[in-house]
């Protein structure tokens, strides 16, 4: 298993090493023009450069976000637990996730102003609908004949919801948090190009405007790493809290 294990993660570490590789070569053998397609080493370059400048932007985009995160976690957790809640808010919460989000962050600057709210906003109101559909998702696989059992030893509801429904629910929890993540960094630079003096989002538009197009590409690498650490330390948190629900299935391609 440890083989396999480490053969798969070379094989991935190997086509990222690849895909670069070949864009890399790609721009070259093309001539393209940096304002049209920079190369990987170019955007490393610019980001090794500007990393000075970049870090308090990288800081605060990652601070918007994981505060929107959290916001949305907690409201969606709230939501998904209560079924008289899921039941009542779920046709608006689906209206809600409908709307374009480009669309709302002009109502959030306007009553709150340009800056950091309008990005946490953002950040909460994209990413809380897959936590509840999961959290809800979750605790209605909970099978009737365990709840009767446990109602029979004289088991209270909150008891059955605290020993039973929130175990078996974690799984869908954790997928949910690996995908709002994501979401929420899509939220917050939005805003952040929007109505926003700092992130990386602005940093961005900032660049794009000039035509510094390496730096624009640097921005989104810079978001291609926080989502893909928040993404997998949310995913060593799952395997630690949710292992026993995990089926390993050896199959091995020949």
């Amino acid at each position: 298993m440890f083989g396999i294990d480490v053969r798969q993660k070379a094989w991935s570490a190997g086509l990222i090493v690849l895909f670069f590789v070949a864009w890399e070569l790609f721009c070259l053998m093309t001539g393209m023009s940096d304002l049209v397609l920079p190369r990987p080493s170019q955007v490393f370059l610019t980001l090794f450069q500007r990393f000075p400048v970049l870090w308090p932007h990288i800081v605060q985009t990652l601070a918007t976000t994981m505060f929107g995160f959290v916001l949305g976690v907690a409201l969606g957790a709230i939501i998904g637990v209560s079924k008289t809640a899921y039941d009542t808010c779920y046709p608006l919460l689906i209206g809600f996730s409908s709307i374009p989000k480009v669309a709302v962050v002009p109502i959030f600057v306007l009553w709150f102003g340009s800056g950091t709210v309008p990005a946490v906003l953002t950040a909460l109101s994209i990413c809380f609908f897959p936590i509840v559909v999961n959290i809800a998702t979750g605790l209605a696989t909970t099978e009737p004949e365990l709840e009767d059992v446990l109602k029979a030893l004289g088991a209270s509801k909150l008891d059955i919801l605290w020993n039973v429904g929130l175990p078996r629910t974690m799984p869908f929890f954790f997928a949910s948090l690996k995908v709002a993540i994501s979401y929420a960094f899509v939220g917050a630079v939005l805003s952040e190009t929007v109505a926003s003096n700092r992130g990386i989002g602005n940093v961005m538009m900032t660049a794009s405007s000039n035509f510094n197009v390496p730096l624009v590409f640097a921005g989104l690498f810079v978001l291609a790493g926080l989502g893909v650490a928040l993404y997998v330390v949310f995913s060593l948190i799952e395997g630690r809290v949710t292992g026993w629900a995990t089926r390993k299935n050896d199959v091995i391609a020949t």
